[in-house]
């Protein structure tokens, strides 16, 4: 199965348990591997055989400003489930990463990677 990847999405939100990242917000990167049978855009070289990245972002975007939730379990869920419901892939990768966590320690960054297919929300 062939892959399109958009890599290292950033956008701001208010997604986390405390009070803090709540009120304050913080930096969340996305990571989405897309699979799909890219044949026939390759050889058809026509956006209507692929998948629009410009569009999918937009998706990612809107599930990552609009919405607040208290895991980056569930922001990389509800990721997932726009993605699929909306486009033609068979199968998703998303991976959401919250840089500066507040963890008490060192900790460069937290990150959840979860794979969906459309089953999984029918």
């Amino acid at each position: 199965m062939d892959v399109i990847r958009l890599k290292n999405m950033v956008f701001y939100g208010y997604h986390g348990v405390s009070e803090s990242e709540k009120s304050l917000g913080g930096k969340f990167e996305v990571d989405l591997y897309l699979y799909k049978d890219l044949k026939k855009a390759g050889q058809s070289d026509n956006l209507k055989d692929t998948l629009n990245y410009e569009k999918i972002y937009k998706t990612v975007q809107n599930c990552t400003k609009r919405n607040k939730y208290y895991l980056i379990e569930t922001l990389a869920d509800r990721i997932a489930e726009s993605v699929l419901r909306k486009y033609r892939t068979d199968q998703v990768i998303v991976r959401v990463r919250k840089p500066h966590a507040p963890v008490k320690g060192v900790l460069d960054t937290v990150e959840v990677e979860i794979v969906r297919t459309k089953d999984d929300y029918e």
